[in-house]
């Protein structure tokens, strides 16, 4: 079906009158901003040129798997927070070991997303960005592996660029070939 004209002026106008705004991420919910951050790293990763799989339930912590090549199958969990604040994942549910990684995605207000991944066993130190929580006592919550994003800890946040991490995995997994 062919628009009419008064059809075309319409949408003009509107185009015109309502700039676009890309990355507004205040406007989508905590759930769409989860799922859009997902898929971005599931694309990033399939651009590097790692499989990626999907899981059918994220119960166990991890939303879905990758591998480069022949190399190992990498649990991944991802996570994102809106300019600052603080992600976590429960202990239960997300082990320190080598094929384990967190994708997180730090989304500021007009920008496109900030990807880094980080590989779980850096929260063996803990640091002012990683941290290592286990409440005892009269607290309800379980103990926890953390992320403070502020500011001042963005230079940290800086050493998981995605970029470098994802081709530090292929170069790994190159060299074992």
């Amino acid at each position: 079906m062919v628009a009419s004209s008064n059809q075309t002026r319409s949408l003009l106008r509107y185009n015109l009158a309502m700039p676009l705004q890309r990355y507004k991420w205040s406007a989508l919910t905590k759930q769409q901003v989860g799922a859009y951050v997902e898929y971005f790293v599931k694309m990033e990763l399939t651009m590097f040129g790692f499989h990626v799989y999907g899981a059918e339930v994220d119960d166990r912590g991890v939303d879905f798997i990758a591998q480069f090549a022949d190399g190992p199958f990498l649990k991944i969990q991802v996570k994102s927070v809106r300019d600052s604040g603080y992600v976590f994942m429960e202990k239960s549910k997300f082990s320190l070991h080598e094929h384990r990684l967190l994708a997180f995605g730090l989304l500021i207000e007009g920008q496109p997303p900030n990807l880094f991944l980080i590989p779980s066993l850096e929260w063996r130190n803990p640091t002012a960005l990683l941290r290592d929580r286990d409440y005892g006592g009269e607290l309800k919550s379980a103990p926890e592996w953390g992320m403070n994003i502020s500011k001042k800890n963005l230079t940290l946040l800086e050493a998981y660029s995605f970029d470098k991490t994802a081709e530090a995995i292929i170069r790994l997994s190159e060299s074992s070939f």
